[in-house]
């Protein structure tokens, strides 16, 4: 009994402590979302290390009914040997449309929010519910700094380790 009384009130005092929750945006307009968006920073995942050229490109399938991804990169330089990963998503919160669940192989899937974006769709704030992975991404290979700046501001806003945060190298938009 003591232990259990115990792990109560660890899960207790770690809940006190812990971020508020990561919120989406209030709604996404899916059509206005769909086509290619450049990886201009982000805290990589395990396949992202080395990325070059990072550019995720969202379709509607539908057929399907979901997203079809393409995550598509130069490895380790702007002209290393290209990597592609296909993914499909699938709209979790269809009030908002801003939260989406990635699946990179079957049958898990994976939290993908919405975090902002901006009015002209020029470029988003991805992140995971845990603040492990952010995204930045936008339209076109560069932003500028002032632009940069500020995306990075709210992303440490929605308390993301913005010390983890790498820009992702891109050949100039041909």
């Amino acid at each position: 009994m003591k232990k259990l009384i115990n792990l109560s009130l660890l899960c207790l005092l770690s809940s006190c402590s812990s971020l508020p929750e990561l919120k989406t945006v209030e709604k996404i307009e899916i059509p206005k979302f769909m086509g290619s968006w450049y990886v201009i920073a982000n805290i990589p995942t395990f396949v992202e290390k080395g990325a070059h050229n990072a550019l995720e490109t969202y379709t509607w399938n539908e057929k399907e009914n979901r997203i079809d991804v393409d995550f598509s990169f130069n490895k380790d330089s702007l002209d290393g040997e290209k990597k592609n990963y296909p993914q499909k998503a699938f709209i979790h919160n269809t009030k908002t449309n801003a939260e989406w669940r990635i699946q990179f192989i079957w049958p898990l899937r994976f939290a993908y929010l919405i975090v902002d974006v901006a009015p002209d769709y020029s470029w988003t704030i991805i992140g995971v519910p845990d603040r492990d992975y952010v995204w930045i991404m936008a339209r076109t290979p560069t932003l500028s700094q002032e632009t940069y700046d500020m995306i990075v501001a709210k992303v440490k806003e929605n308390h993301f380790d913005i010390s983890k945060l790498q820009k992702i190298p891109h050949n100039p938009k041909p």
